[in-house]
């Protein structure tokens, strides 16, 4: 019963390069809020101008967290994105690899922890859709399932604006050592 928010500043430096610097916050059950990190975010991304049939991108991103909130103090994450839309259909995938520098899992290597999303526009302004949340424990000595962290959530995306983002969805944890029920919302204004 913890509220965790998230303060992102991103820049993008060229149409396939951007910078974003994250501010972890959580409101505890006693009104307080708290810090609890930061990590920066590179991003480079194949330009349109290639014609890809997919969308490809890769960001890494390292930063710390306290230890109150995580076990793990200091972390790296690389994310290659790869997404494609098809009419009104869109589906990404996100094989992500996190290592620890300091804590639990500091000497069990690169955790693999995939990611994925399917959307469907049911108007300009509504999408709906599923987005799948892993982390299955070091990459090829994976975890047992039990101990793996499955979450599925049901979103939502509203393009109501271009300069505005808006993403929300309900996900239930599908494994013991995954969080029960989470409520999640992404708010985004671009400048």
């Amino acid at each position: 019963h913890v509220v965790h928010e998230t303060i992102e500043l991103t820049h993008g430096w060229t149409p396939w390069f951007e910078t974003g610097f994250y501010f972890f916050n959580t409101l505890g059950n006693d009104g307080r809020s708290a810090y609890v990190g930061s990590h920066i975010r590179p991003r480079v991304a194949a330009p349109k101008s290639w014609n890809w049939p997919v969308g490809v991108s890769i960001s890494t991103e390292f930063g710390f967290q306290k230890s109150a909130y995580s076990a793990n103090t200091a972390t790296l994450e690389i994310r290659p994105i790869i997404d494609k839309k098809w009419g009104n259909l869109y589906l990404s995938f996100n094989p992500t690899l996190e290592q620890s520098f300091a804590g639990p899992d500091a000497k069990r290597g690169m955790i693999f922890s995939p990611n994925f999303k399917q959307s469907y526009d049911l108007s300009r302004v509504v999408a709906l859709g599923f987005e799948y949340y892993g982390s299955t424990g070091p990459f090829f000595h994976y975890d047992p399932i039990q101990q793996q962290e499955h979450q599925l959530f049901v979103a939502t995306d509203l393009n109501f604006n271009p300069d505005w983002e808006f993403n929300a969805g309900f996900g239930l944890g599908l494994t013991n050592s995954t969080d029960h029920a989470i409520i999640k919302m992404i708010i985004g204004r671009r400048f």
